[in-house]
């Protein structure tokens, strides 16, 4: 075993030995490093004020990817690159394009937000060669907050940043001895560092990890963090194992076939979006809202399932998909409908050592109509108060098959059986719809709590029903949201 983490900061090469599992990325930047330009704001990965951006190789290159520092694990750095605000500027502190287009535009007021606008606006520039529309724009800075409501220069910036001369970037000239840097740092060995009585655990094979798993079945199993890091900054948890997902390269895969999809339970957002958007578009308009650019970075649907969360997105999308669920335990495997994993409140079937390994999402059948539908109080960037995702498949006029699931409406994800009782076989006609609505009461009882009232839930699901027959008859009407992109009758 390697006992320290090795990354670049910068250009510097690091190595960490006996830290604090849970020392998050802005602390360590901040009181290790005296990097200040990385503010804490939020501290729970909501404001952006802290974001940072974590470049790995990927195929031989870069990849950058934003990311919020306040909810990042130090550990989690292991063979990457960490770029600050701080290592932007170039020799005798010649300005990047990026933060040279923030002040030829007047994009900062109380600068307290600007390094974190910054940093969205340098991974951005790595995604895209040319000056992004509106809609990318919003979707790269959804994640960071200006409460001087200086949004319209900065989105200028964004543009103008395009403008300027690109020979400045010198992040962009050390990008072979970057490559050079990061693939000497790479190794399969299993990382174990201590500090106290406390572990950190980064296995790189999946066989090690499930051996770790057994080993140490009180073990906290992180990948993104992005719910974990505030069960520390929030909760003042202090787990005593950390087991670390992301070195493994067999959770991180993904693999289409004629059949489906196969999803490793590291996979992120947004690397699985493009994938389970090309049967189901209104996936990706889902997951386009779920958190931010930066948390999607992160965050993993197999945590995102793992947690058991009932007002997770992607549980009820998947139910309704009809994915299939893939979990070990030291050499034992065992799969599972993924609606059955889900127990009741806070229980999972997951037996101890046993953990997630990948989901199977099938292609839907000729004809099936998918549609996922997120009602939350913010457009951008909130929980769930109610999901419903539903697949229908039509012979004629009539229901050959439905699957409806929700989040929101019950202690778990949970399919609404009755509803699909009462549809499957039925003419696919308006008052087939409404007598399924009513069935929705006898699938669920939900509760009143600060996102919605029991009777909000329930009117605003059985109204999710209507919305989709609506959609699914009649082209003309108008169900969509202007900033929802998703083709609402493909």
């Amino acid at each position: 075993m390697r006992q320290e983490i090795r990354f670049l900061l910068g250009s510097e090469t690091r190595v960490l030995r006996a830290f604090d599992p849970t020392l998050t990325v802005l602390d360590y930047l901040r009181q290790n490093e005296g990097l200040v330009g990385t503010k804490e704001g939020c501290n729970e990965g909501d404001c952006g004020a802290c974001t940072v951006v974590r470049v790995r190789l990927a195929d031989g290159a870069l990849r950058y990817e934003a990311v919020n520092a306040c909810i990042q694990f130090v550990g989690t750095l292991d063979g990457c690159q960490l770029l600050t605000v701080e290592h932007l500027a170039g020799a005798k502190g010649r300005l990047h394009p990026v933060q040279q287009a923030m002040v030829e535009c007047h994009g900062s007021q109380c600068g307290f937000c600007t390094p974190g606008f910054v940093m969205s606006l340098f991974a951005l520039t790595r995604h895209t060669g040319q000056a992004p529309d509106e809609a990318a724009i919003d979707d790269a800075l959804a994640g960071n907050l200006c409460r001087c409501t200086g949004y319209a220069p900065i989105a200028r910036a964004a543009k103008h940043m395009y403008e300027l001369d690109p020979r400045i970037d010198e992040i962009a000239a050390r990008e072979v001895e970057t490559i050079s840097a990061l693939q000497a740092l790479a190794d399969t060995r299993t990382v174990s560092v201590a500090r106290g009585a406390r572990q950190f655990y980064a296995p790189a094979t999946l066989d090690t990890l499930a051996q770790l798993v057994l080993d140490h079945p009180e073990a906290t199993l992180v990948a993104g963090s992005t719910d974990v890091g505030l069960w520390v900054t929030k909760q003042m948890q202090r787990p005593g194992t950390i087991i670390y997902l992301g070195r493994v390269a067999a959770l991180a895969r993904l693999e289409e076939t004629t059949e489906g999809i196969d999803i490793g339970a590291a996979v992120t957002y947004t690397d699985a979006a493009d994938a389970l958007v090309r049967h189901r578009p209104d996936m990706g308009e889902v997951i386009r809202r779920l958190g931010s650019l930066p948390i999607r970075n992160a965050g993993t649907i197999g945590g995102n399932v793992a947690n058991g969360s009932p007002i997770g997105d992607m549980p009820p999308m998947l139910i309704a998909a009809g994915a299939t669920l893939h979990l070990r335990r030291g050499v034992e495997q065992r799969t599972l409908p993924l609606e059955d994993f889900f127990l009741a409140y806070g229980s999972q079937d997951r037996r101890p050592g046993e953990f997630v390994e990948k989901f199977s999402v099938p292609t839907p059948a000729p004809g099936t109509r998918f549609r996922a539908y997120k009602i939350s109080k913010r457009f951008d960037q909130d929980i769930s108060a109610v999901l419903g995702a539903f697949a229908l498949r039509l012979e004629g006029e009539t229901v050959a098959a439905a699957r409806v699931a929700f989040g929101g409406m019950a202690a778990t994800p949970k399919r609404a059986t009755a509803v699909e009782t009462r549809l499957i076989g039925a003419a696919w006609t308006e008052a087939t719809v409404r007598a399924a609505m009513v069935e929705l009461a006898r699938d669920f009882q939900p509760i009143t709590d600060m996102r919605a009232s029991v009777n909000y839930r329930l009117r605003v699901a059985q109204n999710l029903l209507l919305r989709l027959f609506i959609e699914t008859t009649d082209p003309t009407t108008e169900t969509r949201l202007v900033g929802d992109r998703t083709l609402a009758h493909a």
